[in-house]
C-alpha cells in the first residue's frame, strides 16, 4: 500500500525532469538529434509546428533544406535557407542547413539516427511509406518518424500559397506562412 505513492511520486518527478520524454521513449542519446529534411519552398506554419514540437521532443533538431529534382522552386536554395533561418530563431537546438543529395545520407553525416517527416493528408501518408522502405533499405540504422500536422495547417501547400498571395492581404497570409516569409512571397510572386 506504501509504495503506490512511491511509484507515484516518482512518476511524476521523472516526468518533469528535463528529458524525461526522451528516457521515456527509450531513445538513447544517438538518437537525440533529430533531421527534418524538405524542400521549404517555402517554409510554412505547418512545417514551423512540425519543428517547434520536434524540438521539444529531441535534444536537437536540424533542418536540412534540399533540392527536390521533381520540382521547380520558388525560392533559391539561398534564400529558403535563409528564410527557415529566420522562422526558427528563437527556437533553442534548431539549426538549419541545405543539402543535396540523399536525406538518409544528410542524416548520417550529422550522426543522427531520425529523419522526422511531417504528413498532411492521406495521399501524404502513402507517398511517405513508399519513400520510409526505401529509407530503410539504403540505411537501415536510421528510423523514420512522423509526426501529423496539427488539423489547422493540414491544407497549406506551396501550390495554394502561388494562389492566395496575391489576393490576400499580409494579415492573411500570415495565417499560412511564418512571417519573414509574407514579405518574400510578395516580392518573389510581384516579380514573376
Amino acid at each position: 500500500m506504501s509504495s503506490e505513492p512511491l511509484q507515484s511520486a516518482s512518476l511524476q518527478e521523472k516526468t518533469t525532469i528535463p528529458g524525461a520524454l526522451r528516457e521515456g521513449c527509450g531513445l538513447d542519446a544517438d538518437a537525440g538529434n533529430a533531421v527534418y529534411t524538405g524542400s521549404f519552398d517555402p517554409i510554412t506554419l505547418g512545417h514551423l509546428d512540425v519543428i517547434q514540437r520536434a524540438s521539444r521532443i529531441f535534444r536537437s533538431v536540424i533542418v536540412g533544406v534540399g533540392i527536390n529534382p521533381n520540382k521547380h522552386p520558388l525560392f533559391s536554395l539561398e534564400e529558403r535557407v535563409d528564410l527557415v533561418r529566420a522562422s526558427v530563431a528563437h527556437l533553442p537546438g534548431v539549426r538549419v542547413e541545405h543539402f543535396d543529395g540523399l536525406a538518409v545520407s544528410f542524416v548520417r553525416r550529422h550522426a543522427a539516427r531520425v529523419l522526422l517527416r511531417g504528413m498532411r493528408s492521406l495521399t501524404d501518408i502513402e507517398a511517405e511509406f513508399t519513400m520510409s522502405l526505401a529509407n530503410r533499405k539504403l540505411a537501415p540504422e536510421v528510423e523514420t518518424v512522423f509526426l501529423m500536422a496539427d488539423a489547422q495547417y493540414s491544407h497549406i501547400s506551396s501550390s495554394l500559397l502561388k494562389q492566395i498571395t496575391p489576393l490576400a492581404d499580409d494579415q492573411a497570409l500570415s495565417q499560412f506562412v511564418p512571417q519573414p516569409v509574407v514579405a518574400a512571397l510578395r516580392r518573389k510572386l510581384q516579380h514573376s
